[in-house]
């Protein structure tokens, strides 16, 4: 799958309330992400960093024993992972004083457990997209990190649209996609209304990967359900 490789990042996680940190976890652990550990304090933070080594960390502000800010300035001396600040504080000076000092993003509490996904994965493919695998297909190539389907040695763009829709049945690949949910990964949280628009850009997507779209094998369709994309491999 498109984030397979993503998930496989160690995560550092932490925050001093432990409800958040379960829920937190929960969130990670439902999404697929392998490797979460978890710290509620400064001194916890530093030592899990030299023992786990982890690719990602998302870090709390105000902790008892010390600040986000200072770990993340001892954390950057050593490894230049990325790291999501998560605090219930969002002033303007705290949020400058974080992309200062090398924040990559900044999330204030409460927040929607989808929108610390997608910032996630946001940050994730920015700082490790080198490693987005090229997806072998029957009859062509998508290449996800330059946005382009390879067939016939001919290199054909995709769209921001076709790309949304071919992450999430690369996502799922061999499995059936819904219609609701190729809607929502290409238009948001209110996708209703655009099935006559998807089936458009499930033509256009056709038209670039399929030998012949009007017998796609790559690309099926599932009558009632929705869509499945057939891979026979991944590569960089």
């Amino acid at each position: 799958m498109e984030y397979d490789f993503l998930k496989q990042k160690r995560i550092l996680l932490v925050d001093d309330e432990k409800a958040l940190l379960e829920m937190i976890v929960s969130i990670l652990q439902e999404e697929g992400f392998c490797h979460v550990k978890t710290a509620e304090t400064k001194q916890q933070a530093l030592a899990a960093a030299e023992t786990y080594h982890p690719e990602f960390v998302i870090l709390d502000v105000m902790l008892p024993d010390g600040n986000g800010f200072d770990i993340m300035e001892q954390l950057k001396k050593t490894a230049d992972y990325p790291i999501l600040l998560l605090t219930a504080r969002g002033e303007d000076d705290d949020r400058l004083r974080g992309f200062d000092l090398g924040a990559d993003d900044y999330m204030v509490k409460p927040f929607l457990p989808k929108e610390l996904l997608y910032r996630m994965y946001a940050i994730l493919r920015r700082s490790y997209k080198g490693e987005n695998p090229i997806v072998k297909l029957h009859d062509s190539s998508i290449d996800f990190d330059r946005a382009e389907v390879i067939r016939d040695g001919l290199h054909l763009p995709l769209t921001a649209k076709e790309h949304s829709l071919l992450s999430a049945l690369y996502r799922n690949a061999g499995r059936i996609v819904t219609l609701d949910a190729l809607c929502e990964a290409a238009w948001g949280d209110n996708p209703f209304g655009y099935e006559n628009s998807l089936m458009a850009h499930i033509r256009r997507i056709r038209e670039k990967i399929e030998k012949n779209p009007s017998q796609p094998v790559s690309l099926i369709t599932v009558k009632g359900l929705g869509y499945k994309l057939i891979v026979e491999g991944s590569f960089r």
